[in-house]
């Protein structure tokens, strides 16, 4: 299965261009459709495919997460992705071998089918009806030429649910910064990441507005530098900072990046990309065009320090 995957070089070539790669995989048949349905995970944070390995049960996980494995000396979660959306419980003997946050996961499924290359402005966030059948399991889909629907699976819902990613003693001690009112805007198309951003501002006491994807956030900082045009106000009065996940249906973080820094409007605002694909090469790809900082998810504390120590500086350009 490694013919899969490609080289990660190859797909840094994507950043900048609002397209991404899609490894296709089914779960089983599901009891609401009668089909086997085609769910989808971004390349870049697949790291291999192989046969179903020999899983350790442990004592007191959650149902959908098999046990742990030995994948070159370090113990691996083992989370069975059918059993966690409530597939049929078939025999699922492929696991996808993931990284999110420099954290490693093995996820079971029934069969990997291929890599679809496409443009983000194809994945479309789901109708409400197929949230609600999914529990806000997809946060996109698209529709392929055979008439089949390829469903984007929220991964930091599975990880926030099943792990300890999103635990309580990550938020212990953030506090108010003070000083003049701030405006922070976020986008993120995961409901699970959102209400992460959220919490932490809000403990923080920064005034928020968000977006759910690229596109939508684009066209409502566009609209306040709009409103800050005909007020004649810089726009930085208005919105403190920008905060972007990388991986967002209909425009991507990068393409986001990229139109903020190219509107001279725009002038001043720190942009801090806020995503789970940790790898260094990552990180240099946000700052190719033109991410400020860079925070991995479900770390509170990190993203709370980078807010502070960026929203000050920016106060003091302002008040010199």
């Amino acid at each position: 299965m490694s013919e899969l995957l490609r080289s990660i070089d190859a797909r840094t070539r994507l950043a900048g261009t609002n397209k991404l790669e899609i490894l296709m995989f089914s779960l089983g048949l599901d009891a609401h459709t009668g089909r086997r349905e085609t769910y989808g995970i971004n390349v870049f944070k697949v790291r291999e495919v192989m046969r179903r390995p020999a899983i350790t049960r442990a004592p007191d996980m959650p149902a959908a997460v098999e046990g742990m494995v030995s994948l070159r000396g370090a113990l691996v979660p083992v989370i069975d992705l059918g059993k966690y959306a409530h597939v049929a419980d078939e025999s699922r003997e492929i696991m996808v071998v993931t990284e999110y946050n420099g954290h490693t996961q093995g996820f079971l499924v029934e069969a990997v089918d291929t890599i679809l290359r496409i443009d983000w402005s194809q994945m479309r966030v789901p109708p409400a009806m197929l949230s609600s059948q999914t529990g806000g399991l997809v946060t996109a889909v698209t529709e392929l030429a055979d008439g089949r629907l390829v469903m984007m699976l929220d991964v930091e819902k599975v990880l926030a649910e099943t792990t300890q990613y999103d635990d309580e003693f990550k938020y212990k001690g953030l506090a108010p910064l003070g000083g003049e009112p701030r405006t922070v805007f976020f986008a993120d198309d995961s409901s699970v990441a959102r209400r992460q951003i959220q919490r932490t501002l809000d403990a923080l006491g920064i005034q928020h507005q968000g977006a759910v994807n690229g596109r939508e956030a684009w066209a409502e900082l566009q609209k306040v530098a709009d409103y800050a045009d005909s007020t004649q106000r810089p726009t930085r009065d208005l919105i403190s900072l920008v905060l972007t996940d990388v991986e967002m249906p209909e425009m991507d973080g990068y393409m986001l990046t990229k139109q903020i820094k190219s509107d001279a409007r725009f002038a001043g605002i720190p942009v801090i990309m806020h995503s789970s694909l940790s790898g260094l090469s990552n990180q240099s790809l946000g700052r190719s065009v033109g991410v400020d900082e860079y925070v991995p998810k479900f770390e509170p504390q990190k993203l709370a320090e980078t807010l502070s120590r960026l929203l000050s500086a920016t106060g003091a350009e302002l008040a010199s």
